[in-house]
């Protein structure tokens, strides 16, 4: 009657809204004192399991009010319920844990509560189990603090702080500085200093560690601050070496070379790798090289010279501040070169455009024996990317295989690059295939390159397996879809994911977002929605940006907002000869010759050369150049010969010249004789002439392919019966059978 009373009056529904929030214990104790069944009814009515019960539940079955209660007779649903919810699992920790303290294994009994949950929380529950009468005692404090730190769990760290504080309980130096690195290393600088503030003695890695804290946050002035606070006799290369990093970090080198000079006066600081190679990190920032001589003398004159990491730097030092010379020469006076050593003298002549170098001197660390790791590979492929030097990718990717590459390694997403950006993008899908569990750079730069190879929809269905796959995109993810869909003319999907970004990834737009937007918007020729989304964009409009609605308003001739974005682009970088050439040419189509004249004068006066256009083909390993016009090749005649003859046969098929491209008031005539002599049309022309039929011919220019060299490269490649590939300096275009890639939309 009891329970179907309960039952009547509680309901499932409420009892199971507070079962969660309420813990329990066996109710032996009040069975014990007489109350049997009102301990069973209040643990009934706060339990989830009432819906067990049914009007044949007998009251008999629970225990007697005149005896204790015995486990064996109680309810089996009871039973389960202490199993299930794990109360009897508690009861059990909690006396373990009280018969550990009481033995004086404190350590042990910390342990028993943290691993009871996995939360470092609960294990604060061992502060409970000290009588009020007593402190507690010291062991325990240090128990926790250690379990805080090792599983930086600062709020819980704080709660135990505040406790052993207002016991009168302070940690040793080596527990304090061990949470003044947790708190800093949270980017709670506020705690760190309030353990410092009330240390009771302090050593150097005490203040170091704070020191470092500051440093590397926000608070340069506190670090100084507490530096000059720092007592003299304590001080050490790390406590020098962390406020020098600290000043470059903030964009203060020459305050890290002063602190230098400081404490080159200093007669106790020695010199170490440490001070020194962030004093020659302060000299490259400042580009001094000056400063970074009279380092190297240090360097010689001190017990430096036979450390490898401080030979790195100075060699990195003269690199960066143009002696490539001089860092090359440190580089082969540096004692036991390792892979990092080789590694960044390679990149070091990347950097300087000396790539010819740079590929030689991995030859040498090839032939040396020293085995490259995937920092070395991803470097020099990246240097093939941008040198569009396939031959040599793929001779890397050969020493790859035959060293055993990760597929897993950062030298993959390089390889996927490399591949993309040579044309190939075959073999870059092929290497991506191979790689047993991409991540996210391999997957946004499959998708890039096949956007730029003009296979859009392709990257839009890898985006989809990329989600399937459970990785989450980045902003660089997007960057390389937007563009898909901007290739491929689909306005609105592309509009739907740029949405998609913020409504449904958790992400921020940024400037590339907005200009993948505007190019594509501006491309279909939707320029109220350009410029709606402009005035709503809550940052400034970038170069970019700008110039992706130029090309746009150059496809439709749209002059008041060519104007607009050309007036932005000339505020932005005026030298920029890109935007004079886009409007003249906007100007030339629509037949306002004054204004061609007006923008050539403009350049004039502002000193802006335009930069000349330059087609490069590589055949048999050797790369042949080709500038607009040329005369200078050995073969020209017979490339002139060419040009003539696949002229007389493209007008045959229909062709006919766009003179439009022609920036000069000129007769017709000799505009299509300028036409012909386009960088990109002698680089085909050689290519049709030194490569055998029906081989690949790939062409690279710096600057965008002009209308009329693309349709005439449609054209070559019908006549020809040739694959062309050219890349300029915004996407690849595959011609084949008279089509290309980009359909037009480019």
């Amino acid at each position: 009657d009891d329970l179907r009373f309960l039952i009547q009056k509680v309901g499932t529904k409420t009892t199971a809204t507070l079962a969660p929030a309420v813990h329990f214990t066996w109710p032996s104790d009040m069975n014990r004192r007489g109350r049997g069944r009102p301990s069973l009814l209040f643990f009934l009515s706060k339990s989830d399991r009432l819906a067990r019960f049914s009007s044949s539940a007998s009251p008999a079955a629970a225990t007697s009010p005149s005896r204790p209660a015995d486990p064996r007779r109680t309810p089996t649903f009871l039973r389960e319920h202490v199993i299930a919810t794990g109360h009897l699992h508690r009861q059990r920790t909690q006396e373990t844990v009280v018969t550990l303290y009481g033995e004086g294994r404190f350590q042990e009994a910390v342990d028993a509560l943290f691993h009871q949950s996995g939360r470092v929380g609960d294990a604060l529950r061992v502060l409970d189990v000290v009588p009020a009468s007593q402190p507690t005692p010291p062991p325990v404090y240090t128990s926790l603090f250690h379990l805080c730190i090792r599983h930086c769990a600062v709020d819980e760290a704080r709660r135990v702080y505040g406790h052993a504080s207002s016991s009168g309980f302070h940690p040793d130096v080596l527990v304090c500085n061990r949470l003044i690195a947790m708190f800093a290393k949270s980017d709670c600088l506020h705690d760190a200093q309030h353990v410092f503030d009330h240390m009771s003695a302090r050593d150097a890695c005490s203040w170091n560690t704070l020191i470092a804290g500051y440093a590397k946050g926000s608070d340069m002035a506190e670090a100084r601050q507490l530096f000059d606070r720092m007592p003299r006799e304590i001080k050490d290369g790390f406590s020098w070496s962390s406020v020098m990093s600290g000043y470059i970090r903030h964009g203060q080198p020459a305050e890290a070379l002063r602190l230098y000079r400081e404490m080159q006066m200093d007669g106790k600081s020695a010199r170490n790798k440490f001070t020194v190679s962030s004093a020659l990190s302060a000299s490259t920032a400042v580009l001094c090289r000056r400063y970074g001589k009279e380092i190297h003398g240090h360097i010689i004159r001190g017990e430096l010279s036979s450390d490898a990491v401080v030979w790195s730097a100075l060699s990195d030092m003269y690199a960066k501040c143009g002696s490539i010379v001089e860092a090359r020469y440190i580089f082969n006076a540096t004692p036991d070169r390792d892979v990092v050593s080789w590694s960044a003298m390679i990149g070091r002549y990347f950097d300087a455009g000396r790539s010819k170098e740079g590929f030689g001197l991995f030859s040498d660390m090839m032939r040396s024996g020293m085995r490259p790791n995937e920092f070395t590979f991803a470097g020099v492929l990246n240097a093939c990317s941008e040198q569009t030097m396939e031959g040599v990718g793929k001779q890397v990717h050969g020493h790859m295989a035959r060293v055993g590459w990760d597929p897993f390694s950062f030298a993959a997403g390089a390889l996927i690059d490399m591949y993309s950006k040579c044309g190939n993008i075959d073999s870059a899908i092929n290497v991506f295939n191979g790689m047993p569990h991409p991540d996210l750079v391999s997957w946004s730069s499959i998708i890039s390159g096949l956007a730029q190879n003009g296979n859009p929809e392709e990257a839009l269905r890898y985006f989809e397996s990329l989600l399937k796959s459970g990785t989450k995109p980045d902003p660089i993810t997007f960057v390389g879809v937007l563009s898909a869909c901007t290739h491929a003319g689909l306005v609105d999907k592309g509009l739907e994911i740029f949405h998609s970004i913020e409504k449904e990834h958790a992400l921020s737009h940024t400037n590339d977002h907005y200009a993948c937007v505007v190019d594509l918007l501006s491309r279909a020729g939707r320029f109220e929605e350009v410029e709606e989304i402009i005035s709503k964009m809550p940052m400034k409009p970038d170069k970019f940006l700008w110039a992706s609605l130029l090309g746009g308003c150059r496809i439709h001739g749209n002059l008041t907002l060519a104007r607009l974005a050309a007036d932005a682009l000339f505020e932005i970088e005026p030298e920029n000869a890109a935007t004079y050439v886009t409007l003249a040419n906007l100007y030339a189509t629509a037949g306002l010759w004054d204004d061609v004249t007006k923008i050539r004068k403009m350049m004039d006066d502002r000193g802006v050369v335009k930069k000349p256009g330059s087609s490069w083909i590589e055949v048999e390993r050797k790369v042949h150049r080709f500038l607009v016009g040329d005369e200078s090749h050995p073969r020209i005649k017979e490339i002139h010969a060419q040009l003539e003859k696949l002229s007389a046969k493209l007008k045959e098929e229909g062709y006919v010249p766009d003179t439009n491209f022609v920036l000069h008031d000129i007769e017709e005539e000799q505009k299509e004789q300028n036409l012909v002599h386009h960088s990109e049309k002698l680089a085909v022309a050689f290519g049709i002439l030194a490569t055998p039929p029906q081989t690949t011919i790939k062409v690279f220019k710096n600057l965008r392919i002009c209308g009329d060299c693309h349709t005439a490269i449609k054209f070559i490649s019908r006549i020809s019966q040739r694959e062309i590939i050219v890349r300029d300096s915004s996407r690849f275009h595959h011609f084949k059978h008279g089509r290309c890639t980009c359909r037009d939309y480019w």
